[in-house]
């Protein structure tokens, strides 16, 4: 208990109170939308940048932790698809964007302040390293498959243009990119250049949590329960209960097995119903899911920090 009231709830009453602002009108909804762009196109990935960037690669790289996080991700991809064309009958564009949700965890906005709350900041590495290679996995699995259901005939360039523009035109890869190339070169951030960026940062999560919960005020849970039922099972239990079976067996070091089970702990991101919403299928399913798993996971995350002690 004390760990829900501790480590869970604060998280989940600043999104409360960002989807109780725009529900009783005392935060517009155009309001919301430049908070969120701001912290997904600012804020984070300011974050991401000034993390990896100090990060220690040659201390903190292992291969084990991603090898298990995205293995067990993969796995859900492919079972959140198949169950919805065994299970459901849907087609395979919609199969496909169903399971692009039980791929994309919501490792920035839920996994990096929960984490940040029970085992602190310092604790983090492995955080940033799953999310440094998270948007091109999952945007480059889920783009290819959707293109290769969809049978457009592009070719492999057209393919490649394609993921490679959904990838790279994102802001959170751009941050990430850029702390890659400011730590492998060695150059040290002057000292006024890192002081901004904190107090950019300071604002990051904040700002992404209350924008998170104005966002999901616009997502009603319509129809389609069975198979958002699936996408919550698969997305909050199946995916780290794979992350915890793997690392186990890579023997991943406690810190890092922490971070990549908690991390597959969470709710499908926001970007799940972008995916849908990019190609028109699954849309449905892909908003319900990213609410009501988002809210189911208030319980389900607390089970999990209570396994991992």
């Amino acid at each position: 208990m004390q760990t829900l009231l501790e480590v869970i709830l604060p998280v989940f009453l600043v999104i409360g109170f960002g989807y109780v602002s725009v529900w009783r009108g005392w935060f517009p909804v155009s309001g919301v939308d430049g908070v969120l762009k701001f912290a997904q196109s600012f804020a984070v990935p300011c974050l991401l940048f000034q993390a990896i960037a100090n990060l220690d690669l040659g201390a903190s790289f292992n291969a084990g932790l991603l090898i298990s996080f995205y293995a067990g991700a993969a796995i859900c991809f492919a079972l959140g698809m198949i169950g919805a064309r065994v299970l459901f009958g849907r087609e395979w564009e919609d199969c496909v964007a169903i399971g692009f949700c039980c791929l994309f965890s919501n490792s920035v906005l839920l996994g990096l302040p929960i984490s940040e709350r029970a085992y602190g900041a310092d604790a983090l590495t492995g955080n940033y390293m799953i999310i440094a290679v998270h948007s091109p996995f999952c945007y480059g699995l889920g783009i290819t498959v959707m293109e290769i259901v969809k049978g457009r005939g592009q070719g492999a360039l057209a393919m490649t243009r394609s993921v490679g523009n959904a990838m790279f035109h994102n802001p959170l890869v751009i941050g990430i990119m850029a702390g890659f190339a400011v730590n492998f070169s060695g150059i040290a951030l002057p000292g006024v250049i890192d002081d901004a960026l904190s107090l950019i940062v300071r604002a990051a999560l904040p700002a992404a949590l209350f924008a998170l919960g104005g966002v999901l005020i616009q997502y009603r849970p319509e129809g389609d329960m069975k198979a958002i039922a699936m996408v919550c099972a698969i997305a909050l239990l199946v995916h780290p209960s794979l992350v915890w079976l793997f690392g186990g067996a890579l023997d991943v070091p406690d810190e890092l097995f922490r971070a990549g089970v908690l991390t597959a702990a969470m709710a499908p991101g926001f970007n799940a119903y972008i995916f849908a919403n990019m190609y028109g299928r699954g849309r449905r399913v892909a908003a319900s899911s990213v609410l009501i798993a988002t809210a189911s996971s208030i319980l389900t995350v607390w089970v999990w920090l209570g396994i991992l002690g």
